[in-house]
């Protein structure tokens, strides 16, 4: 749109045929609360996310909650439930995204001020950088839940924290001093920070934790195979 290759009517009309195409696709071969969590996502971030990033820097605390809803329907997917352990990926997904995206925006300031977005890092920086190192420190607590909830074994519990702890360190160096190198580390770090604490979720699952998906590989084929023939 911005090189005008796409008139505002076309980029509308995409959106909302590729939307409503994925909610009914997650309606019809996964199941209804996976569609209803995929659409509120595209509601949230079409119909209030966006609009809120001129008006308020409340818009990064909504957008988290964007962020953190995928992990969630993942989990409705593969058991067909929100129970704890859905709420509790949500919840490390929506604090990580605080260091991310934090440390992102502050060198992006420049751009933001000019489209007029209401962003931490142009209206208010120190707060920006305190948020950052708040819920970085918050992820923390956070792993140390997932065992507990038996998703993982206790191993878990400390090599997440070493992990949480290098991004604790980056958080708290662009915190008591920020600037462009700071933000920038520590935005590389956050790259890297997630896909290990994922990996390291993986390979200390627990035993328990394989009899939570009712779904398997079998039944999702047959599934498929089952709507495609109809």
């Amino acid at each position: 749109m911005v090189q005008q290759a796409l008139s505002p009517l076309h980029a509308f009309t995409a959106g909302v045929v590729g939307g409503v195409g994925g909610v009914g696709v997650l309606a019809a071969f996964v199941n209804p609360l996976t569609a209803c969590l995929g659409a509120a996502n595209l509601v949230l971030y079409a119909g209030v996310y966006t609009p809120m990033k001129r008006t308020s820097i409340a818009n990064t605390w909504l957008g988290a909650v964007v962020g953190a809803i995928p992990p969630m329907m993942g989990w409705a997917a593969a058991t067909g439930t929100l129970d704890p352990g859905a709420v509790v990926m949500g919840a490390i997904l929506y604090a990580w995204q605080f260091p991310h995206f934090n440390s992102l925006s502050w060198n992006l300031r420049p751009d933001y001020s000019k489209a007029g977005y209401r962003m931490m890092s142009v209206t208010d920086p120190a707060l920006n950088a305190r948020v950052s190192l708040r819920h970085a420190v918050t992820l923390v607590p956070l792993c140390w839940i997932v065992p507990g909830l038996d998703m993982t074994t206790w191993w878990f519990a400390l090599d997440s924290t070493i992990v949480n702890g290098y991004l604790v360190y980056q958080a708290c160096r662009f915190w008591r001093a920020p600037g462009d190198k700071t933000a920038r580390t520590l935005f590389f770090g956050s790259l890297v920070h997630l896909p290990v604490l994922l990996v390291l979720l993986m390979l200390h699952k627990s035993e328990a934790e394989d009899h939570r998906i009712p779904v398997t590989v079998k039944e999702i084929k047959a599934r498929v195979g089952h709507q495609i023939g109809a």
